[in-house]
């Protein structure tokens, strides 16, 4: 129960910022649980590219990608270990026509900003075209960033087996985006850039 208040606290405190309705809110596809290749093969494969095309990523992939990231396994429980199942982080989806909060128990995404953030993310030259940036936030210092690396990594292993270029990064204006998300900027940990490579 504390869990559950906990995680619709921060909903709420993400939402203060943008007066979004319940039909704002994008559900997404069942992610595809099946498939893919094998374990070793991914962890041998994933690498960071700094190389990001503007072709979008559709739906269904951006399903995927959020499940490995933070998605409902069983029993309630996350896709990735959380110390004393927390299960506190949040993971914000920055793209060109909006910020969004996603809910795992529900596979959908909550608009918070209807404004095109990518911006504070672009400090890199390579960062100009990518067409999504997930961001990792959390209010424990001891075990918030130990969640989020378990959550990009499973991202990583997920790119590695389809094609996904992706690349960790902690160089991006963080109060920036605190401010427009309304969170403190301590919150903020790190974030996670994906797309396609140019072809």
């Amino acid at each position: 129960m504390k869990k559950k208040l906990m995680m619709a606290l921060g909903l709420v405190q993400g939402l203060a910022a943008f007066d979004a309705t319940a039909a704002d809110i994008l559900k997404l596809p069942e992610p595809q649980k099946d498939g893919g290749i094998p374990l070793m093969e991914a962890i041998t494969r994933r690498k960071t590219t700094r190389e990001f095309s503007a072709k979008k990523i559709d739906d269904q992939m951006l399903s995927d990608i959020l499940y490995a990231a933070w998605g409902i396994s069983h029993d309630g429980k996350r896709t990735i270990p959380t110390a004393r199942n927390l299960q506190d982080m949040q993971v914000y989806v920055v793209k060109a026509d909006g910020t969004f909060l996603y809910d795992g128990e529900s596979n959908t995404l909550n608009p918070v900003s209807d404004k095109d953030l990518r911006s504070y993310f672009n400090k890199q030259e390579f960062m100009s075209d990518a067409p999504l940036t997930l961001l990792f936030t959390g209010k424990d210092p001891k075990y918030a960033p130990m969640h989020a690396g378990s959550a990009y990594q499973n991202v990583a292993l997920y790119t590695a087996g389809c094609g996904l270029n992706n690349v960790v990064r902690g160089m991006f204006d963080k109060e920036g985006i605190a401010q427009e998300l309304g969170i403190p900027a301590e919150e903020v940990l790190i974030s996670q850039t994906i797309g396609w490579p140019y072809m």
